[in-house]
């Protein structure tokens, strides 16, 4: 995380009526203070798409399913099998976010039942969470792919896509008023945060946008999947976890 600010400085032997260890204790604290307070401040980024654009509304999350199963919003659905609405509890109190279905998704008509997803759900458990209080979703509803022979390689959605799915991951978001929502990868953060946010620098952080509820950053489980058999494909799986541990601080479990 970001930390700005001056280091404080006393005196050699400190503030009057106090010793050089003293005096050290308060540079100390000064120090947490500053860094604390750019804490908050980079915690504070611009909301995305999906928190500040207008969106459907709905009584609830079955009739916006019905609803969004026709959408036409961008050109994703000419070439996908069909929209993949999200899939969980109505008081589920965690919202996972991730890029968009893959191919198994696309064909079973739900999220996060491909490769990816079963990372993620082995990942969740050795967090310690309870995938029940979970929600998952997806910024982009379709299906992107670039069609190989008989394979549909995975294509990355892009910002105008991702706006325009916007309209029912924001209706989503404010159906199931989650206590935290984990945004899984640069796609899934740049729909809850905006441009001002990279994965890198900022996963494990919560971050508060101006309107909607807390951002938890962290990876897209698809990446444990592209980097095994790489010599820190263990380590790399190990930070997920870590990542994914805050949700249980912010949200707690049953």
């Amino acid at each position: 995380m970001c930390q700005t600010g001056a280091r404080v400085k006393g005196s050699r032997n400190g503030p009057a009526g106090t010793s050089k260890a003293g005096g050290r204790s308060g540079e100390m604290e000064a120090d947490s203070r500053t860094r604390s307070t750019a804490a908050r401040q980079s915690r504070r980024p611009t909301a995305g798409p999906a928190l500040i654009a207008d969106h459907a509304h709905a009584p609830s999350l079955a009739a916006l399913g019905e609803e969004a199963s026709g959408c036409k919003r961008c050109d994703l659905y000419r070439d996908a099998t069909r929209l993949v609405f999200g899939e969980g509890l109505r008081d589920a109190r965690v919202v996972l976010v991730g890029e968009q279905p893959g191919d198994r998704e696309d064909i079973a008509g739900r999220p996060f039942v491909g490769p990816a997803g079963r990372v993620l759900d082995e990942c969740l458990a050795e967090a310690g969470v309870d995938r029940d209080i979970c929600y998952v979703t997806n910024a982009v509803k379709h299906f992107k792919f670039t069609q190989r022979g008989k394979r549909r390689l995975h294509s990355r959605p892009n910002a105008g896509e991702v706006r325009a799915c916007a309209w029912w991951l924001g209706a989503e978001l404010d159906v199931l008023r989650p206590k935290l929502v984990v945004a899984l990868g640069a796609t899934a953060a740049y729909a809850l945060l905006g441009n001002g946010i990279k994965v890198t620098a900022a996963r494990g952080q919560v971050f508060v946008p101006p309107s909607g509820p807390p951002v938890l950053v962290t990876i897209h489980p698809s990446y444990l999947l592209r980097v095994r058999g790489h010599a820190d494909v263990a380590a790399a799986r190990d930070a997920f976890v870590e990542d994914l541990r805050h949700i249980a601080e912010h949200a707690g479990n049953p």
